[in-house]
């Protein structure tokens, strides 16, 4: 007997108990039972590996009708302190609320509904919402030891990062914990949830983990760094602590109570890509990119599957594309490419170049082959453009700004759209290198972050012309700077490279060059 049936054989019998009490004996019990026995009870199967899983961070789900929902409920009744569930928008909650009071604790007795709180004898249930993007920033300095998330696609990444942030309890013992409930994403807005939990959830992974199998995590300036255990770590001189992940898939298969209704027939009858989504919890089916997304994502994910390490061959460093930071949890990037190969970006963190002097440096640690070195030239990226230049390199300053660059310049597709600024025509002349039927064939190094980077600009058409979003708001809205996107679009400008180097031989006159030539 599984300790689900147990429990319920406990509560059958108990039920009949009662009905031989007087009314001051039924008080007596009742207060006995809701201090003794646990108001929710997880079904046999994933539900309760769920429920017992010593992850930090578990995410619980894929497919529809697996007590997703019922699973956060039920920790926050029973096994935490204070606990607050999320959904993304306010009115998803009532479903939720209703559940909680109505079917499980079956009374709105110690219910306040202007706070959205429920109290209990040691335990304190919140909702929370994050409706638009900065909500989240009300819920700051809230401590809970339960931070529950229902549809965990439906939230930013930035969201989610910035809340679990806040996961903690004053009392002695109490376990804390992160688990988020949801369904395969369906829209590109919830795409990262497959890179936060690539082990599992991603097939292109090269360490696949197991349902249910822990892998250990620190974040270290806004970056996810997957460690060998559990065993802290020295950052910065000081010990680190991580944070163990994993995911248990779900099925209406395992949910009797649904079986029984006919849902699984429902799922069934659903159209593809839905039906994959919903019924099989398949997280590689139908994800719709944004109709605004500038990058396509099937185009960068055949770039990168064109990709071989010996892709290079003998062709000589062409371009570089480079991305300061000076401190912060930016990170400072160069990427080479070598004519429509593009090498493994490499990085540093934004501390490690705090002026121009190191930036130049780390740049130049990687340049080979008189390659032009195109340099965003905001904040610390012009004084890193001054030290390159000094030493003889040739490089491009990248003003995104810049609106006499595009004069003239139209798309390729229709060759109307023009461009409002230099930033909107270097991204959409990769969007257009990317291309699978006109394009350049290029070859992109398999990177999850590098393909999330690459995948997170927005566009809009304007009367000026094409406009694509600032960084600044790429940044704030999903949670970081798309680093390694930037330098490797940069290393897609195309520039002949011309003039000599002092100290390099036979190379005193410019070269007519073109990149994608065989």
């Amino acid at each position: 007997m599984t300790q689900a049936q147990s429990h319920i054989e406990i509560l059958n019998r108990m039920e009949g108990l009662m009905a031989t009490l007087t009314l001051a004996e039924q008080v007596e019990m009742d207060k006995g039972l809701f201090e003794e026995t646990p108001l929710w009870v997880p079904l046999p199967g994933p539900q309760t590996v769920a429920y017992n899983s010593p992850a930090d961070i578990l995410f619980y789900g894929g497919s529809a009708g697996g007590g997703k929902s019922d699973l956060l409920l039920g920790l926050a009744c029973n096994e935490h302190d204070t606990s607050i569930i999320y959904r993304r928008q306010t009115t998803q909650l009532i479903a939720l609320q209703s559940r909680l009071l109505d079917e499980i604790v079956k009374s709105r007795k110690n219910w306040n509904g202007q706070d959205d709180i429920l109290r209990l004898p040691g335990h304190k249930i919140e909702f929370g919402s994050c409706n638009n993007t900065g909500d989240e920033q009300k819920y700051q300095g809230r401590p809970h030891s339960l931070k529950a998330f229902d549809e965990i696609t439906h939230f930013l990444e930035s969201q989610f990062r910035f809340l679990v942030g806040w996961m903690r309890s004053t009392v002695v013992g109490q376990r804390q914990r992160v688990v988020a409930a949801g369904n395969p994403p369906t829209t590109d807005e919830g795409r990262w949830v497959i890179q936060y939990w690539a082990p599992w959830l991603d097939d292109k992974h090269p360490n696949p983990a197991l349902p249910g199998e822990l892998r250990w995590f620190t974040t270290i300036e806004g970056k996810d760094i997957e460690c060998k255990d559990g065993t802290p770590i020295v950052v910065d001189g000081d010990l680190v602590q991580p944070m163990s992940r994993t995911f248990i898939p779900s099925s209406v298969k395992d949910n009797p109570f649904l079986l029984r209704t006919g849902y699984a027939s429902t799922l069934q009858a659903l159209p593809e890509p839905l039906r994959s989504q919903m019924l099989l919890g398949d997280f590689k089916a139908g994800v719709q990119d944004s109709a605004w997304q500038v990058m396509p994502t099937a185009w960068v994910e055949a770039a990168m599957d064109r990709w071989t390490p010996d892709g290079r061959k003998d062709r000589p460093m062409d371009s570089v594309g480079v991305d300061v930071a000076r401190g912060g949890t930016d990170y400072t990037v160069v990427a080479p490419r070598h004519g429509c190969w593009y090498a493994k970006v490499e990085k540093i963190e934004g501390k490690q170049t705090p002026n121009g002097s190191t930036a130049a440096g780390f740049v130049v640690a990687h340049l080979r082959d008189r390659a032009v070195v195109h340099v965003d030239a905001l904040g610390i990226g012009g004084e890193t453009i001054g030290h390159l230049e000094s030493a003889g390199l040739q490089v491009d300053a990248v003003v995104g700004y810049d609106t006499k660059l595009v004069e003239g310049q139209h798309d390729k597709a229709t060759h109307k759209l023009k461009f409002r600024n230099r930033r909107a025509m270097i991204h959409w002349r990769f969007r257009e290198s990317l291309d699978p039927v006109t394009g350049d064939n290029i070859a992109l190094p398999p990177d999850p972050e590098l393909k999330s980077d690459l995948c997170s600009t927005q566009w809009k058409l304007t009367p000026g012309g094409i406009l694509c979003e600032e960084k600044a708001e790429i940044k704030k809205r999903i949670g970081r700077s798309p680093d390694k996107g930037d330098a490797v679009i940069y290393a897609g400008i195309v520039t002949p490279k011309r003039g000599s180097i002092p100290g390099a031989k036979n190379v005193t006159q410019a070269e007519e060059w073109d990149p994608f030539s065989e």
